[in-house]
């Protein structure tokens, strides 16, 4: 069964057919491409060309010409459209041409700012480190002094960078860009609090002779630009404009079948879950299940096979903290150690781990690579993150399907 069987049987199935209460296709984009800015320093551009990039998506280039203007930026583009190239292309030129500027860059958890230090280490040379409670006494001198990107958190600038601003006097004064990846996550009383540490950052760069400009990226809300501007407290310019390419694109609502009438008692979403889980795994279809919990990630994990037949086989592995060591069929939330959740998101990317059982620790931008669905047992709480959950599925010209087990 192949993926176009797997959605042909879903509208036929007597099974799921009656249960599909919504089904919405996109379909297919063309990628609106532009050509590489010609300012574009020498070595960052045989950067880019090593990797197969001749070109750039629309919004990448609007963003390029707005950081040229000196503009606060905020990307509001789809999941997988590019947004990490677009705010690393005029923050690495920058940084090219002046060995003295210096950047920062803010996730929302350490497990994305090693994901994405990985990505800049791997393509680039300008000197990157990540700062936060994991890295050694003995390096944070060092981080200090010589990384031009630091990878951080709120939480880090707030304890542990910004009451110790002399020792980061140098770092401060040469400040010239500050990135906030995943703005969405800030959002009400914990949003309000970042927003004052932003505040002092402002401040303090500001008693050094810095005035740093800000680039914010965000899943698909409905006010980022509101957003970013009261969490910086200054103009910003929306890029919303999606140029990156898409394959067609699926959506369902699926209401799980009535077993007693007089009660009105559905069947559960994670038996239902698990049905199609093992229908996409049948179908050879790269996927991911999200759980409301790390519970529901572990209950999930317990009905589902052991081993799976698949095309792809599995690599050997070792259980390094939960979720089921090796195998085609594995569990990723919090809770798991950093090397184990390191060796999932590799076999996502190499295509070895066929399905994966996880929390909203995977709804945030780390690199898996291109799934072709994603089952979202429950809503997720907030459209953002359904967006989010949802867009996990599909990356270029590939079909991808999402869908929504409704919960009681």
């Amino acid at each position: 069964m192949s993926f176009s069987d797997f959605l042909r049987h879903l509208r036929q199935d007597e099974l799921s057919a009656p249960n599909v209460s919504h089904w919405q296709v996109f379909p297919a984009r063309a990628a609106d491409l532009r050509p590489l800015p010609a300012e574009l320093p020498q070595p960052l551009l045989a950067a880019l060309q090593s990797r197969g990039i001749q070109a750039l998506y629309s919004h990448q280039s609007e963003a390029w010409l707005a950081a040229q203007r000196g503009e606060n930026i905020v990307l509001a583009t789809g999941t997988a459209s590019g947004k990490t190239l677009a705010y690393n292309l005029p923050v690495l030129s920058a940084l090219t041409e002046n060995p003295l500027a210096r950047a920062l860059y803010l996730y929302p958890t350490k497990a994305l700012a090693q994901d994405q230090f990985s990505g800049i280490s791997e393509q680039f040379t300008v000197p990157a480190a990540i700062y936060d409670g994991d890295t050694p006494q003995a390096k944070r001198k060092t981080v200090r002094e010589k990384a031009q990107i630091v990878l951080s958190n709120p939480d880090m600038l707030h304890a542990g960078i910004l009451p110790h601003h002399t020792l980061w006097a140098e770092f401060l004064r040469n400040l010239r860009f500050v990135v906030i990846d995943e703005l969405h996550t800030y959002r009400g009383v914990f949003g309000s609090h970042v927003a004052n540490v932003i505040r002092r950052l402002k401040r303090i760069a500001a008693f050094y002779g810095a005035q740093p400009q800000f680039i914010l990226t965000s899943a698909t809300i409905g006010n980022p630009a509101e957003l970013a501007g009261r969490l910086v407290e200054a103009p910003v310019t929306l890029i919303d404009r999606d140029g990156s390419a898409r394959g067609e694109k699926h959506f369902l609502v699926y209401n799980p079948p009535v077993v007693d009438e007089a009660l009105g008692l559905r069947k559960s979403s994670v038996q239902e879950a698990v049905r199609l889980g093992k229908e996409l795994l049948a179908a050879d279809v790269q996927s991911v299940i999200f759980a409301r919990s790390r519970r529901g990630v572990e209950i999930l994990l317990s009905y589902l096979p052991p081993s799976a037949p698949t095309l792809h086989p599995p690599p050997n592995s070792t259980n390094l903290g939960g979720g089921r060591g090796g195998g085609p069929i594995r569990g990723y939330r919090s809770g798991y150690l950093p090397a184990h959740r390191r060796e999932i998101e590799q076999g996502l990317r190499a295509g070895e781990v066929r399905l994966v059982v996880a929390t909203n620790a995977l709804e945030l931008g780390i690199d898996i690579g291109g799934l072709g669905a994603a089952l979202l047992v429950g809503y997720p709480g907030s459209l953002a993150s359904t967006y989010q959950q949802a867009g996990r599925a599909g990356r270029g010209d590939a079909p991808a399907v999402s869908i929504l087990l409704a919960s009681p």
